[in-house]
């Protein structure tokens, strides 16, 4: 691996970066707004990430530059308005890349809706009930669709609810933001940022395409997850709040999201990818966000 291109410089871009930006000889991506020059990302040798403001048609030729250099390609951005935007803005430049091996496309596990706590793999069928989850399994198609037709691999990651530093149970009780939404049967798999990183690094190097469910090891409710972090932090949890009556105040994002219970199997990341996760459960995650004091 040579040249990274990022589709998106984000918080999981970032700790790709962090853990693993230095197998690379050059990296450059694309962010939503120019920012200032000290804010800008940087790999962990300290040298600049070459960043560009995604649909700037003034850096157009330097982006396309650089795209044509990637051997690798990390796309992070979310479907807007109905269609992938790299794909609709990019798509040219991406099969004129010839030096492109492979690319990571990061989805949800959204696009499975709900199976009421039930087990899904890779091979259940999708069954989107949020138009959100809709444009993603759109997503998907169009990025398999390119995978076929350009010959280029397109791994594409499915990830469960993503935590890490400065996203956690943790940070929600310091900030005073947590709550205990209590709704019986309603469980989730959750994800460190970490180990989304070494999954993506593991479909790099493998050259691997397809689909890849990126889950820890054991569903739980947000409740559990929640009393364990108030445990660690040595204060009392907060109190239970029964669904039915918290919903009233939820966002539609927040009462969709509890709309939905699975369990999420990983196998195919190990057994294909030999990936070894590093916090197998929120646990472990949990333990290493509090240590680190993030």
């Amino acid at each position: 691996m040579n040249a990274l291109f990022c589709f998106g410089l984000g918080y999981t871009a970032a700790a790709y970066l962090r853990l693993f930006g230095t197998r690379f000889s050059s990296i450059a991506g694309t962010v939503r707004t120019a920012t200032p020059p000290e804010c800008r990302p940087r790999d962990p040798g300290g040298d600049r990430v070459e960043a560009f403001v995604f649909g700037d048609r003034a850096t157009e030729n330097a982006l396309a530059g650089a795209l044509s250099r990637a051997t690798c390609v990390l796309v992070s951005i979310p479907p807007q308005e109905g269609r992938d935007p790299v794909l609709a803005d990019y798509g040219a430049a991406l099969r004129q890349a010839t030096s492109l091996q492979t690319i990571v496309y990061l989805s949800t596990v959204g696009v499975y809706g709900d199976h009421g706590g039930d087990w899904v793999d890779e091979d259940t069928p999708v069954n989107p009930r949020s138009a959100r989850s809709r444009a993603r399994v759109a997503a998907e198609r169009d990025w398999q669709h390119f995978a076929q037709q350009s010959g280029t691999p397109v791994a594409i990651l499915r990830l469960a609810g993503i935590y890490g530093p400065g996203r956690n149970a943790l940070a929600d009780l310091r900030a005073g933001a947590a709550r205990r939404v209590v709704k019986p049967g309603q469980v989730f798999n959750r994800i460190h940022v970490d180990d989304i990183a070494q999954v993506i690094d593991a479909a790099f190097r493998t050259r691997a395409g397809g689909l890849f469910n990126v889950a820890d090891d054991e569903p739980a409710s947000s409740s559990e997850v929640v009393a364990y972090a108030a445990d660690l932090l040595g204060i009392t949890p907060p109190p239970e709040i029964p669904f039915d009556t918290a919903q009233a105040t939820m966002s539609d994002m927040a009462r969709s999201f509890y709309g939905e219970s699975k369990r999420v199997r990983n196998a195919r990341i190990k057994r294909a990818l030999g990936v070894r996760l590093a916090y197998p459960t929120y646990r472990e995650g949990m333990r290493q966000v509090r240590q680190a004091g993030i």
